[in-house]
């Protein structure tokens, strides 16, 4: 059947194949050819996805839905459905590279066959594919050689993909997984890079701008890539881009894909966005990022592994104006009176913390967590370990108002037919200094060691019978710790976490100090706590992401629930209360004062003066600020805070000081341009009848005139984790008391004076050189701790790590 060499001819002719073994050989070649294709297609499968051409980033937006940053493992892409992808942008991308995509079986013969040649003679390798084709190399192969080797793999796998794989799909695919430069992978991505917007929202010519710049954006990105060498100036690559913008919008008209008309009034390139970089976590955004995805986390069952794979768009609750404008009051302190070259020993680690919720929400609209989030680490608007001191007891105070006082004669425990609600005008509590602190059945309270507890006001300060909005104005500590005595510090504890407060954030234990603040709740936790009183008694969870949405689908949404935590009785007088402390000319919150504005809150200071604090509120904002120094360096051994005498200049550092001041700026621009409100009138408690305690009497005695107060409790040697220090065993009282400064008459708005006392306690060098001085002009405000601020006692306890979002 072969007859070759060919038998009856000689010498060259033998050799000559005749024109039948010509044809049968090329007959047969190309049946193997077919054969072996087919076995090939039949066996080759469509690959999964690549992992690398659909790793994305998370995207973070403000509260009014504009871009934050986006940020994760992945790359800056956010795969979108095809029904986001608007028609221009298919057609535009089928008239510039694949006329007949709907149409054709995934490949273009001559197409690769001009490519396969090109390369074979060893000339500029070139395109050819389809879109199919590019999908494909994209999307399941990740691999963008030029070689032989993977266009013939591309071939089959294109074949079989435009066979089996919907068109709509494979467009979808291409075009999400497609570079547009700009670091920007992805239609939606791209979008963004080049007009900040949505790609569902462009237009034609818009959409035939992102076309021009799939042929190469080094080329064809009108910012220009002049590091790349002459060709790639901004000139020469606006001029190539203006080019084939026009062609493309041309050949769209031709494909019956664009109206004439329409096209008409594309006359000139659309605005196009100067190239960025993505924002970085710098500043703010970092400490924004970490609560979000805190938060989310919390609420949805995904790893931190998962989510770091990227593809989610978080919309959180943070307003930009008001993280600005926090930012901005806290800087104003930091620029005008922290000088660390000035003033090494007082002014190194000085720390702020703030956190700004919704009152009728929860939805925390600003926080404060640090100077810079890729500079320091710790969010100061979460847990940081920094004692509230008094801006705990109005907790105390709605606990004696919702609970009441314990009968003298009754057990220990006792329902509410026993108990006597409180009212804070009637009542009258001793304001004595040194008070000698009972339990609530008149026996006196003694320590672990069998001392008794002699509580200390700031500034030794005697008030006589005082009622406790008096007490709460002037922030006197002797009344309110034995008020919680009388309540009961489970009903104080009780009440703190019905507010808002995490119960793992609050020390342990029956200790008396545990009214004065040693516990140290996150400023988010404070201010959240503090809108259920604004809110009418009713608490809803503090939360920074609204809604999460993954390939266009809502995964997570917030739905905020809210609890009756109060009456709205209890709440209204709690307000009411706090109002004086703002409102009066002795009150300890006076300088956090808006013109214009009711406005409700407390100060909050502790021993040694180591954290100050303003936790206050308007009908529609609830905002904690605090101040601390400590350490950021994580390798310092035995790290603790330390005393802020001196910092900034000042002798002291109280919430009525730089706290109140950065509330103050904050608030005031935050709530500038929301309607005026003002809190419902304080309703008649039920059954609330006056009180006498700690040795009070219904007979008033002389009561010298209240000043501010200040005893501060201890805070913390380490953060977060903290454990109250032990009683003094001097009962109570420090060894060494400090003699009384004198008083100064300053202006409301005076930010560097007070007129009052300042703390107890004899503090251990606290000054850069030489031994401590009492201040002789003090910022005071309030804090609190039993004797002296000294925290601890019996049950004490260990503090456990409260994170905010557990």
């Amino acid at each position: 059947m072969i007859d070759y060499p060919r038998h009856d001819k000689d010498g060259w002719r033998r050799w000559m194949p005749s024109w039948k073994l010509v044809t049968g050989t090329f007959l047969l070649g190309v049946g193997l050819l077919l054969a072996g294709s087919v076995a090939v297609y039949l066996k080759v499968g469509i690959p999964t996805v690549d992992a690398t051409a659909t790793s994305q980033n998370n995207i973070y937006y403000w509260a009014d839905g504009s871009r934050m940053v986006a940020t994760g493992a992945g790359q800056n892409r956010q795969i979108i459905g095809i029904s986001d992808i608007p028609k221009s942008m298919q057609e535009a991308v089928i008239s510039a590279e694949n006329k007949t995509f709907w149409d054709d079986s995934g490949i273009d013969p001559m197409g690769i066959g001009r490519a396969v040649w090109n390369m074979a003679k060893g000339g500029q390798t070139q395109g050819g594919s389809t879109i199919t084709q590019q999908y494909v190399k994209n999307g399941l192969l990740n691999d963008q050689s030029q070689t032989i080797s993977r266009k013939v793999k591309e071939l089959f796998i294109s074949i079989k993909v435009g066979n089996e794989v919907d068109k709509p799909v494979i467009m979808a695919g291409y075009l999400n997984t497609a570079y547009y430069g700009r670091g920007a992978y992805g239609i939606q991505a791209a979008a963004r890079a080049y007009f900040n917007k949505d790609a569902k929202d462009l237009d034609p010519s818009q959409s035939a701008v992102l076309a021009s710049v799939l042929k190469g954006p080094t080329y064809f990105d009108p910012a220009g890539y002049p590091e790349i060498g002459p060709d790639a100036t901004a000139e020469k690559n606006q001029a190539r881009l203006t080019k084939r913008w026009t062609w493309i919008l041309n050949e769209m008209v031709k494909d019956g894909k664009l109206p004439a008309a329409e096209r008409a009034k594309y006359t000139a390139m659309p605005p196009i966005q100067k190239r960025k970089t993505d924002a970085q976590l710098t500043g703010q955004i970092g400490y924004l990022v970490a609560t979000a995805k805190a938060n989310f986390r919390s609420k949805y069952d995904i790893s931190a592994e998962a989510l770091e794979l990227g593809g989610y768009e978080i919309h959180t609750t943070f307003e930009k104006k008001k993280v600005n404008e926090m930012e901005s009051a806290v800087k104003k302190v930091y620029d005008e009176y922290i000088d660390e070259k000035k003033r090494p020993k007082t002014d190194t680690f000085v720390q702020f913390g703030g956190a700004s919720v919704d009152v009728k929400t929860g939805a925390i609209v600003a926080l404060y967590g640090g100077q810079d989030a890729t500079k320091h680490y710790t969010n100061n608007a979460d847990t940081t370990g920094a004692q509230v001191g008094s801006t705990f007891k109005p907790f105390v105070l709605a606990a004696a108002m919702k609970d009441g006082v314990r009968d003298p004669k009754g057990p220990a425990t006792q329902d509410a037919s026993t108990r006597t609600i409180v009212d804070p005008d009637k009542s009258r509590y001793s304001g004595q200094d040194d008070l000698k602190v009972r339990k609530y059945d008149g026996k006196i309270w003694h320590n672990e060691e069998g001392k008794e507890w002699l509580q200390s006001n700031e500034g030794d300060t005697n008030y006589g019978q005082i009622s406790l909005r008096q007490a709460m104005i002037v922030s006197a500590n002797s009344p309110f710790v034995q008020l919680g005595m009388d309540v009961g510090i489970d009903k104080v504890r009780e009440a703190a976490v019905d507010a808002g407060l995490r119960a793992d954030s609050l020390v342990k234990g029956e200790v008396p100090s545990f009214s004065l603040g040693i516990s140290s709740p996150s400023a988010i936790r404070m201010a959240g706590s503090y809108a259920t009183f604004a809110n009418n008694g009713m608490r809803t969870e503090p939360f920074s992401v609204r809604k999460v949405i993954r390939n266009g689908q809502v995964i997570y949404e917030n739905k905020a629930a809210t609890e009756q935590a109060f009456s709205t009785a209890i709440a209204s007088n709690v307000t009411d209360v706090l109002r004086s402390v703002v409102e009066d000319p002795k009150g300890t919150g006076r300088k956090a004062a808006i013109p214009g504005r009711q406005v409700a809150g407390k100060t909050g200071t502790t021993d040694k003066n180591n954290s100050a604090w303003f936790v206050g509120y308007t009908p529609q904002l609830s905002t904690a600020i605090d101040m601390y120094r400590f350490p950021d360096d994580e390798t310092l051994k035995d790290r603790k805070f330390e005393p802020m005498y001196g910092t900034g200049g000042q002798d002291t550092i109280h919430g009525s000081s730089f706290p109140s001041r950065i509330w103050n700026d904050y608030m005031t621009d935050a709530v500038a341009d929301l309607p005026v409100e003002k809190f419902p009138e304080p309703e008649k408690l039920p059954d609330a009848e006056g009180v006498y305690g700690g040795g009070a009497t219904p007979t008033p005695t002389a009561t010298q005139t209240p000043t501010e107060t200040a005893t501060p409790s201890e805070t913390p040697s380490t953060a977060p984790t903290t454990t109250p220090p032990a009683t003094p065993t001097d009962g109570g009282r420090p060894t060494t008391k400090d003699p009384k400064p004198g008083k100064t008459t300053c202006s409301v708005w005076d930010w560097n004076c007070d007129n009052s006392g300042g703390n107890t306690g004899q503090p251990t060098d606290p000054t850069p050189t030489g031994p401590w001085t009492p201040p002789t002009n003090p910022t005071t405000e309030p804090g609190g701790g039993p004797g002296g601020g000294r925290p601890g006692g019996p049950g004490g306890g260990q503090q456990t790590d409260s994170s905010l979002w557990g």
